[in-house]
């Protein structure tokens, strides 16, 4: 196992927020994560979409350690925490911490599919959600459109389920969906009439087809693609909760946990290249003596570690008043979403500038030495653009100070 820099948030970072449970989850989530993540990451990060695909290994791994068990109770085989948000969120910065891809992956899979299915019936659940908390299947949730993503009125939307007789027939095209080439199902918003209904959508009957895999900046080991659906014929056994109508409350209530899940995601990347470029301006010397010891970088690490600070305990107190039963608990979720993406976007861009040329290197020709921190940049800055931009986070925040009626 590669030795990486010191975890400067062990010395810097002091936990009064999180329950006995959450510290007990991150600190089992760190040691699965360095022993199954860190070793794949750097060719996860260096992959091609299309050529290596799913990081299936890592996912098995995962699985077989428990941590797809951590969101959910007892009655679908997770773990039955008291804190389950807070829990999950933890573990989402701690594979963040190696790889943006796996918390993503992690995410999609258990905060969006899984909390969708949470709003399922007794007999969805037992289903469905009892193979996301096992790991034998792999989970996606599906909103976005070519022509719609932060827009998701009925008007907007044009997948559409259309009611004939006892069937649903559902028709459309979804675009962006994380982990969609290798889903077993796809928790699906389209419209019903003038109203929007989610249906659970098993990848495997006919007319559902899933396209190659996009090919991105960063987050490579995410696999998104878009997704057809052309005369899928579903039952109201398929339909989520089975009450039509219900759809954008769902996403809604799914989206925002996903962006408490993002933030975290977030301070994971942001703490990651605030260790390398630690690390790296302590021992590094220029003009005899260590480039720690100019003013400029002592002041914005200052800077930065306050932020991470803030970022975290932000995102921990999002995940707390989830888990305490608001099911939107802003403006803690929009403000932790637009803080902690915004941060890793600025420490990967100053830990480039710290590393100076290798910052800015996959890897040396030389003698084959990795450039610690490039993914970092390519990887935190979808951060700032999925599950919700951070200008859609800023509108909710001021929504919260001068209300809909100014706002809109």
């Amino acid at each position: 196992m590669t030795v990486g820099p010191q975890r400067q948030s062990d010395r810097l970072y002091h936990d009064l927020l999180s329950p006995i449970e959450t510290l007990e989850v991150r600190a089992r989530a760190r040691r699965i994560a360095a022993a199954v993540v860190e070793p794949a990451a750097a060719r996860i990060a260096n992959g091609d979409e299309r050529v290596d695909g799913f990081p299936r290994e890592v996912f098995d791994a995962l699985a077989a350690e428990g941590l797809f068990q951590v969101p959910f109770t007892r009655e679908v085989g997770g773990e039955g925490l008291t804190h389950p948000v807070t829990a999950t969120a933890v573990v989402i910065e701690e594979l963040a911490y190696y790889s943006s891809s796996i918390s993503a992956v992690f995410d999609v899979h258990c905060i969006l599919a899984g909390n969708a299915l949470a709003h399922g019936t007794p007999e969805q659940q037992q289903r469905w959600l009892r193979q996301v908390a096992a790991g034998s299947v792999v989970g996606a949730f599906a909103t976005t459109e070519p022509e719609a993503s932060t827009d998701l009125s009925p008007q907007a939307v044009q997948t559409v389920a259309e009611r004939r007789g006892d069937k649903w027939v559902l028709n459309g095209r979804k675009r962006w969906i994380s982990n969609s080439p290798v889903a077993g199902f796809i928790v699906t918003l389209a419209r019903t009439s003038e109203r929007l209904s989610m249906f659970i959508v098993d990848t495997t009957l006919p007319g559902v087809r899933v396209g190659e895999p996009d090919l991105k900046m960063g987050n490579r080991g995410q696999l998104t693609a878009d997704v057809y659906f052309d005369n899928v014929e579903l039952t109201d056994n398929d339909l989520l909760g089975g009450v039509e109508g219900n759809g954008l409350r769902h996403a809604l209530a799914t989206l925002t946990l996903g962006r408490i899940g993002i933030a975290a995601a977030g301070v994971g990347m942001a703490q990651a290249a605030f260790d390398h470029a630690v690390s790296h301006l302590t021992t590094r010397e220029a003009f005899g003596k260590p480039i720690a010891a100019n003013q400029h970088w002592q002041f914005l690490m200052a800077e930065r570690a306050t932020e991470i600070e803030n970022a975290r305990t932000l995102y921990l107190k999002a995940a707390l008043r989830r888990d305490y039963g608001e099911i939107f608990p802003e403006p803690e979720a929009a403000m932790a979403k637009y803080y902690g993406t915004r941060l890793s976007v600025d420490l990967a861009r100053d830990a480039v500038q710290a590393f100076g040329g290798l910052g800015f290197a996959r890897e040396l020709s030389a003698d084959g030495t990795a450039g610690p921190v490039e993914a970092i940049y390519r990887d935190s800055k979808i951060g700032e653009i999925y599950e919700g931009t951070n200008e859609i986070q800023k509108w909710i925040i001021a929504r919260a100070i001068f209300g809909k009626e100014i706002t809109g």
